[in-house]
């Protein structure tokens, strides 16, 4: 499947089969992850084969289980660290996705285990990304109306309406899609909401965004 479709397909899973990933699929994903450090300067780890950080009381009342994978999402403290985590933690979800396996992202609900991935001076783990083959392909979230997301008004050339499509499918903190996209002739600018995860949450939507419509229909203001 190509990335558009991968975007429709993937949910949030949180229940896991004991079915190891591939070296394959293991060096694919490191090799991308690679690729997504150089071009954005964080430090994105892929854990494998670690149970214990989903196994405590935290994972169990976030309903997670079987969780032995993940990605960490870490990087330099900067004021745009977390859209940062945001956007190529996504990249790497729909990648995940195309290659058959189900992700879940995790604020809270795990436990850092010491040692198992390296957090530098300066540095600091944003979120992380549960990732493995799930028992279902989960279920699609609710949506708000496009209207409630995006200023809808006047004449909307394709390109911004697929965008809105693209970015109401974005996972988001509780699925609560606390953002605003505007646009002015081919400008787009997207506004994020308040809360913990509002920052991590935009480069999500960002990403999306930009799949639904097209890099060169338009630039970010």
């Amino acid at each position: 499947m190509n990335k558009i479709e991968a975007m429709k397909a993937r949910h949030s899973v949180r229940q896991y089969m004991d079915k190891k990933m591939s070296p394959e699929i293991i060096e694919t994903l490191q090799n991308e992850i690679n690729l997504c450090n150089k071009k954005s300067g964080l430090h994105i780890q892929l854990v494998t084969n670690e149970p214990k950080a989903f196994s405590g009381f935290m994972a169990h009342y976030g309903k997670f289980t079987g969780v032995k994978n993940y990605i960490a999402m870490i990087g330099e403290k900067t004021s745009d660290l977390d859209e940062k985590c945001g956007y190529y933690g996504e990249h790497l979800v729909l990648l995940a996705q195309q290659m058959g396996l189900n992700t879940c992202w995790v604020k809270m609900t795990y436990s850092k285990i010491e040692g198992v991935f390296q957090i530098e001076k300066g540095e600091k783990l944003v979120i992380v990304i549960a990732i493995g083959y799930g028992k279902t392909q989960g279920v699609p979230h609710k949506s708000k109306k496009a209207s409630s997301v995006a200023d809808c008004t006047g004449d909307l050339p394709n390109w911004y309406q697929r965008g809105i499509k693209a970015a109401l499918l974005a996972p988001t903190a509780v699925n609560q899609q606390k953002f605003k996209l505007s646009r002015k002739g081919n400008q787009v600018k997207v506004k994020a909401g308040f809360g913990p995860c509002s920052k991590i949450d935009l480069g999500i939507v960002k990403y999306h965004f930009e799949l639904g419509a097209g890099k060169d229909h338009f630039e970010w203001v």
